[in-house]
């Protein structure tokens, strides 16, 4: 599969939001690829949405989402979870797309071993778990996800129509006031539109 290009992630974060839908989030752990096809994202959109990171400008933590689009954006939450985002839309515009859950199908046996006593069905189901699946930390903060010479990167996988897509509004911003926290800015993938291994 073709990696993603840098224009991909220089639209819009909405557009990319939707359209990372069905693409293969792919790590390289000890030289193995390790991954799956993304069915759950959130859009986080500028200074002016007041559940991003950005919302009371920039500072040396939310420094990555200002960088030009295609970066991931890897931070630490509640003292014990990272969090994988892609930043999105041109250098200097804070806006970037949290990754929330895989299909996992590639790298199994890695997988299963950093989740050892957890169902299959739940190994990537949530922003911090695929994150400790795939082992993604704060050094892949910055990371080039254009780039297949790096350990971490997105791949083309299957196109979704609209009819296998929902939206929903964010999770876990509560703080955030409206119009901001109901924005249907969460982007769920049917399961049943990927193919069965």
């Amino acid at each position: 599969m073709a990696v993603l290009d840098r224009s991909f992630f220089t639209r819009p974060v909405l557009l990319v939001a939707r359209d990372l839908l069905g693409c293969r989030l792919i790590r390289l752990v000890n030289g193995q690829r390790v991954g799956g096809y993304i069915i759950e994202t959130e859009a986080y959109d500028s200074e002016e949405d007041q559940a991003c990171h950005a919302r009371s400008g920039r500072t040396e933590c939310n420094a990555m989402m200002y960088a030009e689009g295609g970066h991931a954006y890897v931070y630490f939450t509640y003292g014990m979870h990272w969090m994988l985002n892609c930043v999105t839309g041109p250098a200097g515009y804070p806006a970037a797309v949290l990754v929330r859950a895989i299909i996992p199908t590639e790298g199994l046996e890695i997988i299963e071993s950093r989740r050892q006593g957890i169902a299959r069905k739940d190994w990537c189901s949530g922003p911090a778990r695929l994150t400790k699946a795939l082992a993604i930390d704060g050094a892949c903060n910055g990371a080039d996800l254009c780039s297949s010479a790096g350990a971490l990167f997105i791949e083309e996988g299957v196109s979704l129509p609209d009819s296998a897509v929902t939206t929903y509004p964010r999770v876990g911003i509560q703080y955030a006031p409206e119009p901001w926290r109901s924005q249907p800015w969460r982007f769920l993938a049917a399961i049943d539109a990927f193919p069965s291994d």
